[in-house]
């Protein structure tokens, strides 16, 4: 393959990859449906969760994330963040975890920023929780038991799947505000 021909391959990679991360009201819309039913699914199961949307100064709902392993292991998933009720920044989170783990789960997760400060951190972009940090999961009067740890209190609510688990890795989110 010729140089030119190279370098516009290059070119196109590059504006595919980029129009891939651009705020696209049409993925919003689908993305804001998917995360008002799982809000409406998370406060069927526990009607106290609803302190947390009340208080909090924004929250991410992702819908669905999906997780797999065998040694090593991953998941991604795809949401919105809230401010005042409003979507204000498309959400993704991958995580990578190794060690021992087998079998495949999706769930859905909630993110609640205590204040602005931690809010703003988030929105800086490349926020990381490590292995240190936990999750909480979504059973009735689960909220009692959960606090805010560094700013944020993060919620999951299993969907399906079968995993075992003995692993150690991180969730990484890109955010993605509107230009």
């Amino acid at each position: 393959m010729s140089l030119s021909k190279k370098v516009f391959a290059a070119c196109i990679a590059l504006v595919i990859s980029a129009s891939s991360l651009a705020w696209d009201p049409r993925e919003v819309g689908k993305l804001t449906k998917g995360a008002e039913e799982t809000k409406a699914q998370l406060l069927s199961d526990d009607p106290s969760m609803q302190a947390f949307f009340d208080s909090a100064a924004a929250y991410v709902v992702i819908p669905t994330v999906g997780k797999a392993g065998f040694g090593i292991g991953g998941a991604r998933g795809k949401g919105l963040l809230f401010e005042g009720g409003e979507p204000t920044a498309i959400v993704t989170l991958t995580q990578l975890t190794i060690g021992f783990q087998w079998g495949g789960q999706a769930y859905s997760e909630f993110l609640f920023f205590e204040n602005a400060a931690a809010l703003e951190h988030f929105k800086a972009g490349n926020y990381e929780l490590g292995a240190q940090a936990s999750a909480v999961a979504v059973t009735v009067g689960a909220s009692a038991d959960a606090n805010y740890s560094n700013g944020v209190a993060i919620f999951t609510r299993a969907k399906g799947g079968l995993m075992y688990e003995a692993s150690v890795g991180g969730q990484k989110f890109s955010v993605d505000l509107p230009d």
